[in-house]
C-alpha cells in the first residue's frame, strides 16, 4: 500500500482532522498558557476524576506508560463506570467505546468487532496482557478496568486481529483491609450476589490477597415455545495472592474458576425485508438445549527489580475450558409457520487447553542526550482442542409444538482428531524521548506458529513505528504505522464446502494519526484519531444460494482485501466539581475489495455501522445523591454478507440514580437504573440467522455495603 493511498480520506474525515488541529488553541484557553513545547508534562491528580479517567493502559505498551506517551488510540473503561451501569457482562462494558460493536450472542458467548473487524476467540482477548481463550461470557466482577487497544497489536502480542485487542486487567490485592458485599436484581427476578475482599495476611503486609465470589441466577425475557424462559446459573471464584519475597522480588499467584450453565437462545431470524420472523420474544431453540461451561485459570507472575531503572517480569497461565453443548440446532427458515422448520440435535463436548507464558526485560536509560524506555521480550502459546460429538436425527418442528429431548449423550461418541499448535514470538521496542517536544517509538516482532503436519507452519515479521509531537505540556499529536498477523486454522464446519481445509494467515496494516489533550488541570481527556486499515487474504464464509450436491450450505474462501477507514473522537473525565462524563463516536467506511468478479466486491461487512456514538454522565446533586444519564447510538448495519438485509439504526437512552448513607458505621449505597428508558424496539449484533434482539425497558436495583 502506498502512503498516498493510505491517507486518501473523504472530505468529512479531513474536516474532522482539521477540527482536531484546533484543540491546542482550546487547550491554551483552558490553561492560560501559550502552546510552547519546553514544558515538562506533569500528571495532576484531583480528588474524584480518576473514577472516570485512567492515566495509563498496561496492555498498550506492555507497561505502565502514560496514555499521553502512547502513539495509539486506546480507551480505558474503569470498573467505577461499569458498576454505576450495573453491567453484568463484557458486552455491557464495551458499549462505553463506540469503536466496539457487538455481534452474535448465541451459545452463551459474545462476539465483538473493533473498527468493524471481528475479534477472534483465540487471539482477540487478553487477561493482564496474556492471551485468553474467550469462547464464553467473560466474568467482569474480577476486573479493575477494560482496555480497548485499537489497531494492529501484533508487534507486542503476535497473532491478533487488525481492528485491535481487548485487554482485561484484574483486581489486585490491597494492603489495607477491605470488605464489600453487593446484591442486584431486576423485574424478571434475576439475582446476583457479590463479595469482594482484600487486605494483608501478616503484620508486615508482605503477604496480601484479593478474592471475589459471585453467584448469579438470570431470568431472560424471551420465551421458548413451551412458554418457559431462558435461564442462566453462574458461579465465580477468584483469588489473587501477592508475596514480597524480598524488597526487590514480588510473586503473584492467581486462580479463578467459573461454572456457567444456560439455556440456548440462538437469536432472532430476519426475513428478506429485515423484519423479525415470529415476533421479538420467540426462541427457535428447544427448551431442553443448554451449554454448560467450566473454566479454570491458574497462573503466576514474578517481578524482579534489578535496579531502580531495570526489571524482569515473567508469567505463566494455564487455562482449562470444558463445555458440554446439548443443542437442538434450529435451521433457519424464512416461513417456518407454513412448512415448519428443521432441528438437527446433537450433544457435544469441547476440551480447550490454553497455556501461555512470557518474559519481559524492561528498562530506562539514556544515550547521547536521548532517554529510552526499552522493552525486550518473548511469549509463547500452547493450544490444544478436541471435540466429542453425537448427532441425532433431523426433525421437522411446527412452531408452538416443541419436540422432546432426544436423550443424546456425548459419552457414546468417539473423540475427534485433536487440533494442536504452538506459537512463539520475540519482540523488541524502544520509546525514545528526543526532547520535551518529540518522541519516537520503534519496534519489531518475529512470530512462528507450528502445527502438526507439513506445510502448516506460519511465520511473520510485524513492525511498528510511531512519532509523538507535544506542542504543549498537556497535549500530543501522533502518527503510527503497524501490522497485524492472524493465523486462521482450519475450516471447522460440516456444512461448509471447504470443511477441513487449512487456511492461510491474514495480514493487515494500519496508518493512524491522532491527538490527545488533557484539559481542566488534567481532569478531562479528549482524544481523536483518523485510521486506515487494509487486510489481505481475507477469510469469508458465504451462504450458498442453493445447497451443493453433497448438501453443503456454505463456503469459506480467502481472496482479495478488506479496507476499513474512518475517524473517532472521545472524552473522559471530570468537567466540573460535580459533573463527570465518558463518551465517544466513530465514523467507519468499511468494505471488501475483492476481485471484481467476486460477489462481495464493494460490499460492507456484517455489523459495521457507518456511525456510532455513546455517552454516560454522572452529576452529583449532593454528597450522597448522584444521577446518571446515558445514550447509545448505533447506525444502520447489514445483517448478511450480500448486503441484501439490513438492521435499522437505533438510539437507546439509559438513566440511573444512586444514594449513599451511613448505616451503623458502614457505607451503604442503593442504586436504581433504567435501561432503554423509552422502550425502543431495536436489533443489536448478529446476522439475519442469529440476531440479538434488544430488550425493552429494563429496571435494575442494586445494594452495596462497604465495611
Amino acid at each position: 500500500m502506498s502512503f498516498k493511498r493510505s491517507f486518501k480520506f473523504s472530505s468529512i474525515s479531513v474536516a474532522v482532522l482539521s477540527a482536531l488541529a484546533t484543540i491546542p488553541a482550546i487547550a491554551e484557553q483552558q490553561t492560560g498558557e501559550p502552546g510552547i513545547a519546553n514544558i515538562e508534562r506533569i500528571s495532576i491528580t484531583g480528588s474524584n476524576f480518576n473514577d472516570y479517567k485512567v492515566g495509563s493502559a498496561s496492555g498498550a505498551m506492555r507497561g505502565d506508560i502514560s496514555l499521553m506517551d502512547t502513539p495509539q488510540s486506546v480507551t480505558v473503561i474503569p470498573d467505577f463506570v461499569t458498576d454505576e451501569q450495573l453491567a453484568t457482562n463484557l458486552s455491557e462494558v464495551l458499549v462505553n467505546d463506540s469503536s466496539v460493536t457487538g455481534g452474535s450472542e448465541k451459545w452463551n458467548r459474545q462476539v465483538f468487532n473493533i473498527r468493524g473487524f471481528e475479534l477472534s476467540s483465540g487471539s482477540g482477548y487478553l487477561i493482564n496482557g496474556q492471551q485468553q481463550w474467550s469462547h464464553y461470557v467473560q466474568p467482569i466482577e474480577t476486573l479493575q478496568q477494560v482496555e480497548v487497544l485499537k489497531g494492529p497489536s501484533s508487534m507486542l502480542y503476535g497473532q491478533s486481529g487488525p481492528g485491535g485487542l481487548i485487554n482485561m486487567v484484574t483486581k489486585k490485592p490491597t494492603y489495607d483491609t477491605m470488605f464489600e458485599l453487593g446484591f442486584d436484581t431486576d423485574e424478571h427476578g434475576s439475582t446476583r450476589y457479590q463479595l469482594d475482599a482484600g487486605g494483608s495476611l501478616n503484620e508486615d503486609q508482605t503477604i496480601r490477597y484479593r478474592t471475589v465470589l459471585v453467584k448469579q441466577d438470570t431470568q431472560y425475557w424471551r420465551e421458548y415455545q413451551d412458554g418457559s424462559n431462558q435461564e442462566r446459573d453462574r458461579w465465580l471464584g477468584y483469588l489473587n495472592l501477592e508475596f514480597d519475597i524480598t524488597d526487590d522480588l514480588l510473586l503473584s499467584l492467581k486462580y479463578d474458576h467459573t461454572q456457567d450453565k444456560t439455556g440456548i437462545d440462538t437469536g432472532g431470524w430476519l426475513d428478506s425485508s429485515g423484519d423479525l420472523i415470529g415476533g421479538s420474544d420467540i426462541i427457535w431453540d428447544m427448551p431442553w438445549a443448554f451449554t454448560d461451561n467450566t473454566i479454570s485459570n491458574m497462573g503466576a507472575d514474578i517481578v524482579y527489580h534489578i535496579s531502580d531503572d531495570w526489571k524482569v517480569k515473567a508469567g505463566y497461565n494455564d487455562q482449562q475450558f470444558n463445555r458440554q453443548r446439548l443443542d437442538s440446532s434450529p435451521q433457519y427458515a424464512e416461513d417456518p409457520f407454513t412448512n415448519g422448520y428443521t432441528v438437527k440435535p446433537f450433544d457435544r463436548y469441547d476440551d480447550w487447553q490454553h497455556k501461555t507464558s512470557y518474559v519481559d526485560f524492561v528498562g530506562n536509560f539514556s544515550t547521547g542526550g536521548l532517554d529510552h524506555q526499552f522493552l525486550l521480550g518473548a511469549n509463547m502459546l500452547d493450544y490444544f482442542y478436541q471435540q466429542t460429538k453425537v448427532k441425532g436425527d433431523s426433525i421437522t418442528v411446527i412452531p408452538g409444538q416443541p419436540i422432546d429431548n432426544p436423550g443424546l449423550d456425548y459419552h457414546q461418541g468417539t473423540p475427534g482428531t485433536p487440533s494442536e499448535y504452538k506459537h512463539y514470538g520475540f519482540y523488541i521496542q524502544d520509546l525514545i524521548s528526543i526532547n520535551d517536544e518529540w518522541q519516537v517509538l520503534a519496534g519489531v516482532r518475529y512470530d512462528e506458529q507450528k502445527k502438526e503436519g507439513a506445510g502448516n507452519n506460519s511465520y511473520a515479521v510485524s513492525p511498528k513505528f510511531g512519532v509523538i509531537y507535544s506542542p504543549a505540556s498537556n497535549g500530543s499529536i501522533y502518527v503510527n504505522y503497524s501490522k497485524s498477523f492472524t493465523p486462521q486454522g482450519i475450516v471447522n464446519d460440516e456444512d461448509d464446502v471447504n470443511n477441513g481445509t487449512n487456511l492461510d494467515p491474514e495480514y493487515g496494516e494500519q496508518y493512524e494519526i491522532g491527538t490527545k489533550w488533557e484539559l481542566f488541570d488534567g481532569s478531562l481527556l479528549l482524544t481523536g484519531a483518523v485510521f486506515d486499515i487494509t487486510v489481505s487474504n481475507v477469510t469469508v464464509t458465504e451462504d450458498l444460494i442453493t445447497p451443493n450436491p453433497n448438501g453443503k450450505t456454505s463456503i469459506t474462501t480467502q481472496s482479495g482485501e478488506q479496507r476499513h477507514k474512518g475517524f473517532e473522537m472521545g472524552a473522559q473525565g471530570q468537567v466540573s466539581d460535580k459533573w463527570f462524563l465518558t463518551g465517544s463516536m466513530m465514523y467507519l467506511d468499511a468494505e471488501y475489495q475483492r476481485p471484481e468478479s467476486n460477489s462481495l466486491n464493494g460490499k460492507t461487512p456484517v455489523d459495521a455501522p457507518e456511525w456510532s456514538a455513546n455517552v454516560w454522565t454522572r452529576y452529583e446533586m449532593t454528597d450522597d445523591l448522584a444521577l446518571n444519564f446515558g445514550a447509545i447510538y448505533v447506525g444502520e448495519r447489514f445483517a448478511n454478507t450480500d448486503n441484501t438485509i439490513s438492521k435499522d439504526g437505533y438510539v437507546r437512552f439509559d438513566m440511573g440514580a444512586a444514594y449513599s448513607m451511613d448505616v451503623m458505621g458502614s457505607d451503604v449505597s442503593v442504586r436504581l437504573n433504567i435501561k432503554n428508558l423509552f422502550d425502543v424496539d431495536y436489533l443489536a449484533g448478529g446476522t439475519h440467522k442469529d440476531v440479538t434482539v434488544g430488550e425493552g425497558r429494563h429496571f435494575g436495583l442494586a445494594l452495596e455495603a462497604k465495611f
